[in-house]
């Protein structure tokens, strides 16, 4: 598994609400501009980063997006798991012992450890929340 922009992307875009919501609703070109980000790129991650209630969203003039949660329980996990199609190292990893991409399904003994290592990535992942990354920045 290659994570991609929209999850890197996606957790700066949080990131930046959870610096900025205390000054009211955040739009989408001051994130932008601040992360040297398409606005129209971060639009549609908004989108499934609201779906997955991450994030609310107002419309208008005043409007913008805040956090759904504090940034003490929104772990990266979460925001990969709302932007990514899948999050497993391989098309195998999610137990199926028939998943079909691989000729030796079902009798494959290595099956597990893809298994292991994408639930050790989502643990991992998991083990960091917003309020530790805002911690850490200097």
């Amino acid at each position: 598994m290659r994570l991609t922009t929209r999850s890197r992307y996606g957790t700066r875009l949080l990131l930046d609400i959870a610096l900025h919501q205390d000054n009211g609703w955040v739009t989408t070109s001051d994130i932008a501009s601040r992360q040297n980000i398409s606005q129209k790129y971060l639009e549609k991650l908004v989108i499934s980063l609201r779906q997955h209630g991450l994030i609310q969203s107002k419309r208008g003039p005043l409007g913008g997006h805040k956090l759904a949660k504090p940034p003490e329980e929104i772990t990266v996990g979460d925001v990969v798991r709302a932007l990514e199609e899948q999050v497993l190292l391989s098309t195998c990893s999610d137990g199926n012992p028939l998943c079909g991409q691989c000729t030796r399904a079902g009798e494959c003994v290595t099956q597990f450890i893809w298994i292991e290592a994408s639930n050790v990535l989502m643990q991992t992942l998991d083990s960091y929340r917003l309020i530790d990354l805002l911690n850490r920045r200097g």
